[in-house]
């Protein structure tokens, strides 16, 4: 497919601005594991994902990550695009969680169109206040929401996302997400299968009981 069909507001765009979009883009294929920004001032460029999933996330001074949220086909990232955002510092990594193909548009180009098109501008808006949103959401979880249904959460939305039960993931992979230790996670899982909520081997976890898990979980 081409770009045009993962850009929503292509159609807002003048000829001119197509044109300049269509002579600065570049396509990359990258894979699992490949970080596209580590945080500080890195300014790739506007990312567009075609296919695969980027997750985006912090790291405190401890090491401890904590998962922000995750980007899927036709997702666009801003925070790749840090020169963008003068007035929100916030220092995050991008990293392929699968193998992804994108698109990238240069800072400067996508810079010029915000400028020049209030389409853009005002998409560019709705995407950070969709982006501080989710943020916001994870803040309440890690303030108020006790491990045990931050775990559990987690476990069906990574269900949702890989379309099956059983999820190819370690404990340390749980933690990175959550921003906790692995032992937390290990004693948390632990419990939920001598509960009959999950199944444990190794590198893997199953759901076993979709409803108590849910229940947990808040769903």
């Amino acid at each position: 497919m081409e770009f045009s069909d993962y850009f929503p507001i292509w159609g807002k765009l003048t000829p001119r601005q197509r044109e300049a979009v269509s002579a600065s883009l570049t396509s990359r294929a990258v894979e699992k594991g490949t970080v596209l920004r580590g945080g500080g001032t890195d300014c790739t460029g506007l990312l567009v994902v075609e296919s695969g999933q980027l997750r985006v996330f912090i790291l405190s001074r401890e090491g401890r990550e904590v998962t922000l949220y995750r980007l899927f086909s036709r997702d666009i990232c801003l925070f790749s695009a840090s020169c963008l955002l003068r007035s929100i510092q916030f220092d995050v990594t991008i990293a392929a969680e699968k193998d992804t193909r994108l698109w990238i548009i240069p800072a400067d180009v996508y810079k010029r169109l915000m400028e020049q098109s209030a389409g853009v501008a005002n998409y560019t808006n709705e995407i950070m206040a969709s982006r501080f949103s989710e943020v916001m959401w994870l803040m309440e979880q890690v303030m108020w929401d006790s491990m045990d249904r931050r775990v559990a959460a987690f476990l069906l939305e990574e269900a949702s996302i890989e379309g099956g039960d059983r999820l190819r993931i370690t404990h340390e992979g749980i933690a990175n997400h959550l921003g906790t230790h692995r032992e937390v996670v290990t004693r948390m899982l632990r419990y939920f299968q001598s509960e009959g909520m999950v199944k444990l081997a190794r590198g893997a976890v199953e759901i076993a009981d979709r409803a108590k898990l849910e229940a947990l979980g808040g769903e």
